[in-house]
């Protein structure tokens, strides 16, 4: 007899919702987290706790969160509906996001979302990084409007609460080596907990272990040159693990192995993700301002969409500038419009009351060149347009050899900031193929018996680029299917 029913392999967000709903269909159930309990939750703990969902209008985010403040519920959350939903998903991914699995990740959203509810998991509205007030009432854009409550961390404590009080085992510093299998399928995995190593049986084994983000050798084989330079924005353990695992055991790889979510990260963040500044490094302002790299020039339209749609790409073309570095630079005029990150203690920021003090701050620019790239930047500015943030306003630039399509604001109110950015990595979106089950199919393109998986580990889905906050979503979404099926083995 196997010793569990199912053993998840993950500590994150898809892994305990994997686990949570094989404990209620009747499985026993282990989970097993490569970190020590306080570095646990793998890259859920770093988020923000963004959750992109369908919401038909105020009465499904109230019904979602019904402990708001009269003031709080006194909102314009507006809609995100299904059709929007299917065509973020096809627009950022250029159509090759696979529609079977998209189709489950939309259309189970928001009623995954209330079965966590319904297990003591609570949400509020993203209203400092999604929203801004409008004749003093707050309205949301973007379609992103839920976090949950506490963020990435609370996310993971109140998920492990929910485990612990169902009765799932949840086993610290258990490294998955290996899956034990056979042709009959999977019946377990090689660990080691604790410096020792063991067999563990399972009726079913749901991989939930994350991407190869944090293994800068698989960085650099599979993203490309330069790709080992990369700051880790979340957790080290991410290390291809239960990637490698399947596909020693057969499993198909599926999805874009040289694509990656990257975004603008400080220029001085350690090698990976730190939880007490959390997502506090990276900078997604940039649309109310200008991004120059070291020769003192723009390489990219700041404002080509909602940073919701461009924000996962744009570290990538960080990367490919000179030095792999960039600066965001503001004036006065949209300064109130910063998120909260730029105003942590651990940043690296240049302030001045002239553009020549400023760029004589910002280490390894080409001053001269930056000014003059300014000085025609403000020249091409069509300002008879006005400047609305809650919307793709059309205020832009003509002329340049990169042009600003939304949000263009001359460049003159000091003082003037700058943020050092360089590019952060948060997961890859090369994986395994699973079917509409989550069950993890063969290079011969059948289903292996006893194999599950959920996360970042799921290729198909994500394709050059990535709608803010459909992460969690999807973990949830798949997790809550393989452990459904996984119980069922």
């Amino acid at each position: 007899m196997p010793e569990y029913d199912v053993i998840v392999v993950g500590g994150g967000n898809a892994a305990l919702c994997a686990a949570l709903s094989a404990r209620e269909n009747g499985a026993s159930v282990v989970v097993l987290e490569r970190a020590p309990q306080a570095e646990a939750g793998g890259n859920s703990a770093f988020t923000a706790g963004a959750i992109r969902t369908v919401y038909n209008g105020d009465e499904d985010i109230l019904d979602l969160m019904p402990d708001l403040s009269p003031e709080e519920r006194n909102s314009d959350f507006g809609a995100y509906t299904e059709e929007q939903f299917f065509d973020d998903m096809g627009k950022v991914t250029d159509y090759r996001t696979d529609p079977d699995l998209t189709e489950l990740l939309i259309t189970r959203s928001f009623s995954t979302l209330k079965w966590l509810q319904g297990k003591g998991m609570r949400y509020l509205p993203l209203f400092a990084k999604q929203a801004f007030k409008v004749d003093g009432r707050f309205k949301f854009w973007g379609g992103l409007t839920v976090e949950a409550y506490g963020g990435g961390p609370g996310l993971i404590e109140g998920l492990t609460e929910v485990c612990k009080r169902e009765g799932i085992e949840i086993r610290y510093n258990a490294r998955a080596l290996s899956l034990i299998h056979d042709d009959d399928g999977v019946h377990g995995v090689n660990l080691r907990q604790d410096g020792k190593t063991a067999a563990l049986s399972g009726g079913a084994v749901i991989l939930a272990c994350g991407g190869f983000e944090a293994n800068a050798e698989m960085r650099t084989r599979y993203l490309g040159p330069g790709w080992e330079l990369a700051p880790v924005r979340g957790t080290r353990f991410n290390t291809g693990d239960g990637i490698q695992m399947a596909l020693a055991a057969g499993a198909s790889p599926r999805g874009n192995w040289s694509g990656c979510h990257a975004v603008a990260w400080d220029r001085n963040a350690p090698e990976f993700g730190d939880l007490a500044v959390g997502d506090g490094f990276q900078k997604h302002s940039y649309p109310f301002g200008l991004i120059i790299n070291a020769d003192g020039k723009r390489f990219v339209d700041e404002g080509a969409e909602f940073r919701n749609y461009t924000y996962a790409k744009y570290g990538r073309e960080i990367l490919n500038q000179p030095r792999q570095f960039a600066y965001q630079v503001f004036d006065q005029k949209t300064v109130h419009l910063l998120r909260d990150e730029y105003r942590i203690r651990e940043v690296t920021k240049a302030q001045s009351d002239t553009l020549e003090g400023l760029v004589a701050q910002m280490e390894g620019v080409n001053a001269e060149q930056f000014l003059a790239e300014v000085a025609e930047y403000n020249a091409a500015v069509q300002s008879d347009i006005p400047f609305n943030p809650t919307v793709k306003d059309g205020r832009r630039t003509n002329g340049l050899a990169v042009n600003k399509t939304n949000w263009a604001n001359t460049l003159d109110e000091p003082p003037y900031l700058a943020f050092g950015v360089t590019c952060g990595i948060t997961f890859t979106f090369g994986g395994v193929r699973i079917d509409t089950d989550a069950n993890v199919i063969d290079t011969d393109g059948h289903g292996i018996p006893g194999l599950y998986a959920a996360g970042e580990m799921v290729g198909g889905l994500f394709y050059f680029n990535y709608p803010g906050g459909t992460g969690l979503i999807s973990g949830s979404v798949f997790g809550r299917i393989a452990g459904a099926n996984a119980a069922q083995t």
